[in-house]
């Protein structure tokens, strides 16, 4: 049984200075990070409301200059890239990660797909814009929402991938040993009973890759470009609700800053519902 009783009562009160700085250090930094989260909120939720309306959903870009029009070509373009761009990156992300977790342990192509997702996660999104205008609008000399879907689902890969290989190594290798045991295949252990026992993990990594590129500009400059009108041509320029907000809150006209902080406000919503549907939706699933 260990003796306490020689030991220094000074260490003890160091400890708990230590302790108490490591505290009020986090608590600080803690506090000054929401300070500056609200804040922003707190503007972009104050500016965003004023242009909410029903022309916002109804009406198009409007002209220079002129007074009204709304952001409706632009939603329905950053719908259309943004779901294509899912329904993309989500299978080939989740079965990448798959691989990973359940067959690439001593693979030498899993040891490069790891390393590839890794430059690409930290790779700027302006170079994947570059790479896909190079590759895909240079050579069919257009912009389109094709290649700004392709743009987008290169940044949403990677956090697919590495967010399923993760969660799917969190799952006990107890069950897959159970499985075993009852003579289930190798496949199907990890679609059946692996992926299915991480799917709420797996759904976090696909909302993160959702929440990673509704935001992102500079790819759709190089690749979507934007249209004025309203337009579901992929072929075609498309206009998206990033491309609007940049060129509008740089304008001179008042009507376009203010559609540009609507625009704003509506892709913080978004994003906000988005992940509040899925705790909800996986929450309920989990207690019944």
């Amino acid at each position: 049984m260990n003796n306490f009783s020689n030991i220094d009562p000074s260490i003890f009160a160091k400890r708990k200075r230590k302790n108490r700085i490591g505290l009020t250090l986090s608590t600080v930094a803690m506090t000054l990070g929401m300070i500056f989260l609200m804040w922003i909120l707190s503007v972009l939720f104050f500016k965003g409301f004023s242009a909410l309306g029903l022309s916002l959903f109804t009406q198009s870009t409007p002209a220079p200059g002129s007074e009204g029009g709304g952001l409706a070509n632009a939603i329905v373009g950053s719908l259309m890239l943004v779901g294509c761009c899912t329904i993309i990156s989500t299978p080939i992300g989740v079965l990448a990660g798959l691989y990973l977790s359940e067959y690439g342990d001593r693979s030498r192509i899993a040891a490069i797909t790891r390393f590839v997702t890794d430059i690409m996660l930290s790779a700027p999104s302006i170079v994947i814009g570059l790479f896909v205008y190079a590759f895909v609008v240079a050579q069919v000399r257009h912009f389109s929402g094709w290649a700004g879907t392709i743009a987008l689902a290169l940044i949403a890969i990677p956090v697919v991938v590495r967010t399923t290989e993760n969660m799917l190594r969190l799952v006990p290798g107890s069950l897959r040993e159970a499985a075993y045991a009852l003579g289930t295949p190798k496949w199907k252990v990890a679609f059946m009973i692996t992926l299915r026992a991480a799917q709420s993990g797996v759904m976090t990594g696909i909302l993160l890759s959702l929440a990673r590129v509704s935001g992102e500009t500079a790819p759709l400059l190089f690749t979507a470009l934007n249209n004025q009108f309203f337009s579901t041509n992929m072929n075609a320029p498309m206009a998206n609700l990033p491309v609007v907000i940049f060129q509008f809150a740089m304008s001179p006209y008042d009507n376009w800053v203010e559609l540009a902080w609507g625009g704003a406000l509506l892709i913080t919503f978004a994003v906000l519902g988005l992940n509040i549907l899925a705790r909800v939706v996986f929450r309920q699933k989990v207690q019944g």
